[in-house]
């Protein structure tokens, strides 16, 4: 079997492994609730109970049941890493085709402006963003938004450039098709894939850092996420206890299996997709 087989052959079983586990963690945030054993807000037990048959995952320093909290953390950190995907994507993929597509001055600016983005830190610019705004799942959502926008738009943005010297755009602007037209006809179809890949790499990077705004202490203090099971676990003696073993491992292991997951399904579909991987694959 040729190398660029066994690649495609590699790159297919981890894209279905990947799919395989978003959609386990998707029913358990859709249905946590059912699936819980206990009410993650109630006190089910003893505080800093080993794992054992009641508890599968121990309780916390209060005695809630850590695996009932593990279970709901699910839903909001799915919501905040989708959420914040969404508006970052559809928010930079618009002002990526308004530069490619007019060009001139609105794309110099436009262009500047995701330089900047590019290049500032980022951990250390989401820090600073999240602790002037209200602590919340909004709040949250908003600061990685913000963050994660430029990349899609400098990509899109490179492929409608692409496709405005493409001949049958050209020959439709011709014969007098306006602008409405031709996105909705060749440019919409043309970036609509290179959209869905960037949304499913872009979800990974949302979700580490929601656990990096929990883990300073700037995520929703309300909602109980992977990220803020580790922040609350760190702040109230789970090293000194021991209890980290099965209060930190956890939500860890869970934010690890769904980030690497997103990117296996992101590789699959930018192979898929992505005509210049595809025929880097053939060759």
């Amino acid at each position: 079997m040729s190398r660029p087989r066994r690649l495609r052959r590699a790159t297919r079983t981890l894209t279905i492994l990947g799919g395989v586990t978003l959609a386990v963690f998707g029913v358990l945030a859709l249905f946590g609730s059912a699936l819980a054993p206990f009410d993650a807000g109630e006190r089910a037990g003893r505080p800093f109970l080993e794992p054992s048959r009641d508890h599968l995952l121990g309780t916390d320093d209060i005695g809630h049941d850590i695996l009932s909290e593990l279970i709901g953390g699910a839903r909001v950190s799915l919501l905040i890493g989708l959420a914040a995907a969404a508006i970052a994507v559809v928010g930079g993929g618009l002002l990526g085709a308004v530069a490619g597509y007019r060009r001139g001055a609105v794309d110099a600016v436009l262009m500047r402006t995701v330089d900047y983005a590019l290049v500032v830190p980022t951990i250390p610019l989401l820090i600073v963003l999240a602790s002037y705004l209200e602590r919340g799942m909004r709040s949250q959502i908003l600061v990685v938004a913000v963050l994660l926008w430029a990349e899609p738009a400098r990509i899109v943005r490179s492929q409608v450039l692409s496709l405005r010297e493409r001949t049958h755009v050209l020959a439709a602007r011709t014969f007098g098709a306006g602008a409405p037209y031709l996105i909705r006809r060749h440019v919409v179809p043309a970036v609509a894939p290179l959209l869905i890949a960037q949304f499913v790499r872009v979800v990974s990077v949302a979700i580490l850092f929601e656990v990096a705004l929990s883990f300073v202490g700037l995520g929703d203090p309300v909602r109980r996420s992977w990220g803020s099971m580790i922040q609350f676990a760190t702040d109230r003696g789970a090293f000194l206890t021991g209890a980290w073993k099965w209060w930190i491992v956890p939500p860890g292991l869970c934010v690890a299996a769904v980030v690497c997951s997103f990117a296996f399904v992101g590789l699959g579909l930018e192979e898929r997709f992505d005509r210049r991987l595809a025929r880097g694959a053939q060759g």
